[in-house]
């Protein structure tokens, strides 16, 4: 699996995933208040939550990483180089008013199941609700994991395996 149209997607969140809403790498809140005043985290005390080797963890999943983030291009500019990611393609989101979403569903779901057009896909997020599985499990022909994160410890040791250990299984033999 070589060319970037074979590659499984994985469909990326930046909130709860990437910035933990809890301590700062695993030290007490208090710390982030010191945090907030160091320059990289100008404008977004948060920013200082980013795990910097975290983007060579999702690269070493050999998927094309897609921003699935209302973030969208600021994602480019201020997340990815701050954990080693190159641009990647933004989901783009319809308008608020297009076509209403049904109750329950996350905004995100419909436009990640088109982008994904049958290709297997995971969708790493912390608010995925049961309707969203049930709306990609209706919708999707292909294979799709949807990976809901812990939002206070973002993504993990443990969640790597676990997405490691599903693209094991579909991975063409």
């Amino acid at each position: 699996m070589t060319s970037t149209s074979e590659r499984l997607l994985l469909f990326l969140d930046v909130d709860g995933p990437l910035i933990p809403f809890g301590s700062s790498a695993g030290q007490p809140d208090a710390d982030a208040d010191a945090a907030a005043s160091m320059p990289v985290a100008r404008g977004n005390p948060l920013l200082a939550r980013l795990d910097p080797g975290i983007g060579a963890r999702l690269i070493a999943l050999g998927c094309q990483l897609v921003w699935a983030t209302t973030w969208m291009e600021e994602a480019n500019e201020v997340v990815a180089p701050r954990i080693g990611l190159p641009r990647l393609p933004v989901l783009e989101w319809p308008d608020a008013g297009a076509g209403g979403t049904p109750r329950g569903l996350n905004w995100k779901t419909r436009p990640m199941v088109e982008w994904a057009a049958g290709r297997p896909f995971i969708w790493v997020d912390d608010e995925i609700s049961a309707m969203d599985r049930l709306w990609v499990e209706a919708g999707h022909p292909g294979p799709a994991l949807l990976y809901q994160v812990d939002p206070a410890k973002g993504l993990s040791g443990a969640d790597f395996r676990a997405l490691a250990g599903w693209l094991d299984a579909v991975a063409p033999s």
